[in-house]
């Protein structure tokens, strides 16, 4: 249980102690040979079952007390064995839900207590105690028995213990250790067999079971399948199509297939078999790379079992499911030790055993089917990865060794093989699971690479820089500074020149020069790789060597133009998530930060002050690329960049500001850094800075004003400070349509404080806004109806909406799919309708069925807004009684949204109800769908606006036939009681007028006076608003008055 945990056992994490066992079929096995060995351990070795551990193993149980019979003391829900220690604590002890076992014998007859449960209970136990053998025997006991020879016989084993005095009897501890570690060897020796017994996959097979199943992908009869496409159209030199990262894993490469009878599978085929994974439709998204099914042996099976169409079809088929030439046996399991060569375990599958097969097929090139060959870069056959281990150099797989010096060894380190690879050693970065922000949307997708068709046509830049390259690996540092010179020479901004460098090797070299102590040749190699850098391919690769962190180390540097030029090019490197990631975990944010210390508003600089702030720049342009990480957010907090970042938005020169705008920007979309921007006098440097002549500039400080004006303080520092007027200004530069998203964006979330719309009227914002309506990209009118929607909430802008044309524009926006946008749309449309005019203009435009139809969007938001937007449309109809009853299927829709489970819709759905219900033939629609029971049904709701709005609906729903006797035999009576408590008067108000009109049926009455309804409605009489009043009154008047009737029964009978 000690090395089969740590090796052979696969777990969820690399953590210790944090992750859970994985269910996989060698998890499952060594469940079992676990549980048979306690099982049978009490009968075959009882002196050792009667042992008692140092520390007691305990985890969370599904026992509870009624499953223990004899020899235990029961109370309540608490057991304790009558077996007890020398200090007197029992050897089981079971506290729900946490069960303490002391010796093998509990452990023994408790596995047997827990029947069909057996193996949960021991990977329970196994989880929560991952190094089980040092609780049971002690550390000090265990560490002193491990360094003694693996012959040392048992009695000089019990010598040494007695020497150190550890403990009582010290011969059966000893026979003990011994057991486990016998059982535990046996264990390996198990599961080494089990994998030898595996049928292994390699490209080879793959390659043609694929070619297989696209033969029945054809139209017709034949059909099995509609699609069979590989992810990634590379093709390494070894066969497989999966990253250089994920080989290290077995995985060959990843399938996209499409079924003709379910939804589309996309698969991983590894060395020990096919399986789901998380849906990766292209490399580089990491979240996808995880299992999702069981292991399959081969495509054909996982096929079968996923889709029937294709399991009784394929047998009919010319298909042959045989074991392809290159398919056989694991030839040989060979098992590392990790340990002694500088790399941490991790789990057995992927880390103790390296699986290679015997000499197999060359692959060449396909020059009909036009495939690329893809060979690994040469850094990474320098470092070693590429070593065949003893085995033919055919051999498929990559296999790690350590680096062969020092140097080496930091560009292993850092590659992304790494972070997959390895648990987290003492001292260095932890790997984390990724959890970035939402502007990561904009995350770069794979690039398919563009090469010509034939060397011919490539350009002579191309050739001519190879040459430079070759130069470059061999010259000494006089001619390695030279060609970097004469290379710099060339347009590098060129895709072909960029990848030019990367194709003979040229990156490995630059960034191996990152690590020289020659300042000339670190600033050479950073000019061409910040130019280069530009290119997706470039800088992917970049992280894939390891280049990144050396760059990240360079940003210590006492070389000023060394630090601002690493700056720059993480910069550009950093525009993807991992590259964030490393940069973050490799200590680069607060680097970053502390470049941005300099003094950048002084008059007259000296060219020392002048580097510091070029360097400062820099170093805000890197940020403002690690900026889109979560992460990365809250580590340039804690690192202090807030204060510094204010600062330099004090600065007069534009290239400075953003960058430094840009990071705020990105920034502000969390609330601590909404709050800082406040506290350290932000607002009023973006306020200023929106009357730039630099547009760029411009945007950003309206988008981190959009971003911050959430909150009110906020809002009334861009009116102190006079910033609603230059934003209203922006709203002229439509050409720009990123400035005018920023734009629009801040004064929407501006005209939230009436008093920023009353300024915005003064400055004619509103016919500005009403004509950016039409022609605009939807991120523009997302932000320009929500600001409409704000300004309508004031009645006399109402009237110049219609005025300016825009209820007609806005009507016709309720066609579209955003629902950002219908959201906002339905908002505005709402407010509008509360003026009888627009109302008759919105009914003239089928605004009403429009905006009805949106309750059958699937979005939850639209479904609310639009509900909302009912109520007032309504209201305010002409005729609304047969507006509402012409929309065929309306009335069961709004009906059947009563099921939903977002409190927001079913607020707006019943305050929609309540409308509806005043018009009596709506109302009988309404009953005969079900409104009462769906109604009755959300009475025990907690949320007050909810409360308040299905008081209401049921009090106009009352006034249809037998409706008020309805809700009392559905339950709905006692829970509005309840009602009175709340702390809200609307719920007040809409509670008593229900209870008022359910108060009319005699049942009802009963029920309340039973619930104590009286007293709060004779409270509530001397209420200051007179509807509450009257409802009160009426309801405790019908209450007397059926108990005056029974009264007088009883005494007249």
């Amino acid at each position: 249980m000690g090395l089969s945990l740590t090796r052979a056992a696969q777990w969820t994490t690399a953590t210790s102690g944090t992750g859970k066992l994985e269910l996989t079929p060698m998890n499952v096995f060594l469940l079992k040979e676990i549980l048979h060995f306690v099982e049978q351990f009490s009968s075959q070795h009882p002196q050792e079952a009667e042992n008692v551990f140092e520390d007691p193993l305990h985890w969370s149980t599904t026992l509870v007390a009624s499953d223990f019979k004899t020899d235990y003391d029961i109370s309540d829900s608490d057991v304790q064995s009558h077996e007890k220690d020398c200090e007197g604590h029992p050897l089981l002890q079971l506290s729900p839900p946490t069960v303490y076992v002391r010796s093998f014998s509990q452990l023994s007859k408790l596995v047997h207590l827990a029947d069909d449960k057996k193996l949960e209970e021991v990977q329970a136990c196994l989880e929560e105690n991952r190094d089980p053998v040092v609780k049971i025997l002690g550390p000090s006991f265990v560490s002193t028995l491990e360094k003694e020879d693996a012959h040392t016989d048992v009695l000089s084993l019990v010598d040494k213990v007695k020497e150190k005095d550890q403990g009582k009897n010290p011969e059966v501890k000893v026979k003990l250790f011994l057991l486990l570690q016998n059982m535990d060897n046996q264990l390996l020796s198990k599961c080494l067999k089990e994998i030898a017994g595996q049928v292994s996959l390699d490209p080879t097979a793959v390659k043609n079971e694929v070619e297989l199943l696209k033969k029945f992908c054809s139209e017709g009869e034949k059909r099995v399948l509609k699609l069979v496409r590989y992810t990634s159209d590379y093709i390494y030199s070894n066969g497989c199509r999966s990253p250089l990262w994920r080989q290290v894993h077995g995985e060959i490469c990843y399938l996209v297939i499409e079924p003709c009878d379910t939804e589309t599978l996309y698969i991983t085929c590894s060395s020990a078999g096919v399986f789901l994974n998380g849906g990766i439709k292209q490399e580089e998204e990491e979240s996808g790379y995880e299992r999702t099914s069981d292991m399959y042996k081969d495509l054909v099976t996982l096929l079968k079992s996923r889709s029937p169409h294709f399991a009784e079809n394929i047998n009919k088929q010319d298909f042959a499911v045989q074991e392809l030439p290159s398919t056989q046996k694991i030839q040989h399991v060979e098992l590392v030790d990790v340990e002694e060569q500088g790399q941490p375990q991790r789990s057995y599958e992927q880390q103790e055993k390296n699986v290679h097969e015997k000499a197999r097929q060359q692959h060449t090139p396909n020059k009909a089917g036009g495939e690329n060959k893809y060979e690994p870069c040469p850094r990474w056959k320098n470092l070693g990865l590429m070593s065949p281990c003893g085995h033919s150099h055919d051999c498929g797989y990559l296999c790690f060794k350590p680096p062969t010096s020092p140097s080496r060894q930091r560009c292993l380190e850092g590659t992304r093989v790494r972070q997959w690879l390895c648990k987290t050693p003492a001292g260095s970065m932890p790997v984390e699971a990724f959890s970035e922000s939402s502007s990561e949307s904009e995350e770069e997708e794979e690039q398919p690479e563009r090469r010509p068709e034939s060397n011919t046509d490539l350009p002579s830049e191309y050739w001519q820089i190879q040459k430079l390259v070759k130069y470059l690996k061999g010259g000494d540092q006089t001619a390695t500074v030279l060609t970097l010179c004469a290379m710099m020479d060339f347009n590098l901004m060129q895709e072909t020149c960029q990848l030019a460098i990367r194709d003979v090797g040229g990156l490995e070299v630059l960034i191996n020069l990152l690590d020289t102590d020659e300042v000339k040749c670190k600033i050479g190699s950073l000019k061409i790789l910040r130019k280069i850098s530009h290119n997706v391919q470039i800088r992917r690769t970049i992280v894939d060597m390891g280049g990144l962190q050396s760059i990240v180390k360079i940003l210590d540097s006492p070389v000023k133009d060394l630090k601002a030029l690493a700056a720059k090019t993480v910069a550009n490197v950093a525009r993807f998530r991992r590259a964030r990631t490393t940069v973050r975990q490799y200590g680069g944010i607060k680097k970053l930060v502390s470049l941005l210390d300099c003094v950048p508003n002084l008059a007259d600089l000296t060219a020392n002050q002048e580097k510091d702030v070029e360097v400062a720049r820099c170093g805000a342009l890197a940020l403002w690329s690690c900026s889109k990480s979560t992460k990365n957010k809250e580590a340039i907090r804690k690192a202090g960049g807030i204060p510094l970042l204010g600062r330099l938005l004090k600065s007069p020169h534009e290239n400075m500001l953003i960058p430094v705008v840009g990071t705020l920007q990105e920034c502000a979309s969390e609330e601590s850094y909404r709050i800082a921007i406040q506290m350290f006098g932000m607002i009023k440097d973006l306020v200023k800075n929106l009357s730039s002549d630099n547009d760029e500039l411009q945007m950003h400080c309206a988008s981190a004003i959009f971003k911050c004006a959430e909150d009110k303080q906020t809002r009334d520092l861009v009116r102190k400070y006079s910033g609603l007027q230059p934003l209203v200004l922006l709203l002229s530069k439509s050409d720009n349509k990123q400035l005018l998203a920023a734009a629009t964006g801040a004064i929407w979330k501006c005209s939230i404080s009436m008093e920023n719309v009353a300024k915005f009227q003064e400055y004619k914002a509103l016919e500005t806004l009403v004509r950016l309506l039409s022609d605009q990209p939807e991120e523009v009118l997302v932000n320009v109806v929500g600001a409409l929607g704000e300004f309508a909430l004031i009645p006399a802008n109402k009237a110049n909406i219609r005025k300016c044309g825009g209820i007609k524009s806005l009507v016709n926006l309720l066609t579209g799919t955003n629902q950002a946008l219908l959201v906002n749309v339905t908002k505005a449309v709402g407010a509008c309708a509360t003026d009888m005019d627009n109302m008759a203009i919105i009914d003239q435009l089928d605004g009403v069925r429009l905006v009805w139809s949106l309750l059958k969007n699937p979005s939850a938001d639209v479904q609310s807004s639009a509900a909302w937007a009912l109520c007032p449309c309504i209201k305010n109809a002409k005729d609304a009684g047969e507006m509402v009853r012409s929309l065929v299927g309306g009335l069961e829709l709004i009906v059947n949204l009563l099921k939903s489970t977002n409190n927001e819709v079913l607020a707006s759905i019943c305050a929609a109800i309540a409308k509806i219900a005043k018009d009596k033939e709506n109302l009988a629609v309404l009953t005969d769908h079900g409104v009462v029971p769906l109604l009755a049904k959300l009475t025990n709701m907690t949320d007050d606006r909810l409360r308040r709005h299905l008081a209401e609906a049921i009090g106009h729903c009352c006034m249809w036939g037998s409706n008020r006797a309805s809700f009392g035999d559905a339950g709905a009576v006692a829970p509005l009681v309840r009602y009175l408590k709340s702390k809200d008067k609307a719920v007040h108000q809409s509670t008593a007028m229900a209870l008022y009109q359910l108060s009319k049926n005699p049942n009802n009455c009963i029920a309340m006076h039973e619930k104590g309804v009286v007293k709060p409605l004779i409270h509530f009489m001397g209420s200051d608003d007179e509807t509450l009043q009257e409802a009160a009154a009426g309801c405790v008047r019908n209450v007397r008055l059926l108990a005056l009737a029974n009264r007088n029964a009883l005494l007249f009978r």
